[in-house]
């Protein structure tokens, strides 16, 4: 029994794990939006919000707690100066978890996590609920029918322009 057991493996041993998760973490701070496996967005996401917990704190303590997960300076400073000051007012919930289709090769379910209000979240493609219909016969047909007409058209102008010259 699993009783009190928290955190998923994710079929690595432990210190691949935290490897993994620490630099899943740094592309998050540093792109802001990472597309992966729903599984490790919702561990990475608990990583994540602890640092940007230290980046509001600004310590000296919270940069070198921080430094231990993240192991590029440039992420680092990154967060302290800029990601943790635009979560001054939020308490907690800095992350979004947002599901897409699943991946093509082994039917994974795949999301986007990304920060919440630094940017653009309308560009995120959310998991459809209906599959797509298919175009009948006609339809593919009457599709045809109007790029000929519009070179035709195309043509007509060139031919009344020339003329008007």
């Amino acid at each position: 029994m699993r009783h009190l057991v928290s955190g998923r493996k994710l079929n690595r041993s432990a210190s691949h794990r935290r490897a993994m998760l620490s630099n899943l973490a740094v592309s998050i701070l540093d792109k802001e939006r990472v597309t992966t496996t729903l599984a490790k967005a919702k561990e990475v996401r608990s990583v994540v919000e602890r640092l940007i917990t230290y980046g509001k704190q600004g310590s000296l303590h919270a940069v070198r707690m921080a430094a231990r997960r993240i192991n590029d300076k440039t992420v680092l400073k990154k967060l302290f100066d800029d990601i943790a000051p635009s979560f001054k007012e939020r308490e907690g919930g800095y992350t979004r978890i947002i599901k897409i289709e699943d991946r093509k090769g082994d039917n994974a379910p795949m999301s986007i996590i990304e920060l919440v209000g630094r940017g653009g979240a309308a560009a995120a493609v959310r998991k459809s609920k209906k599959k797509p219909k298919a175009k009948s016969a006609s339809e593919a047909a009457g599709s045809a029918e109007p790029s000929v007409s519009s070179e035709a058209s195309a043509d007509a102008e060139k031919s009344s322009k020339e003329s008007e010259k």
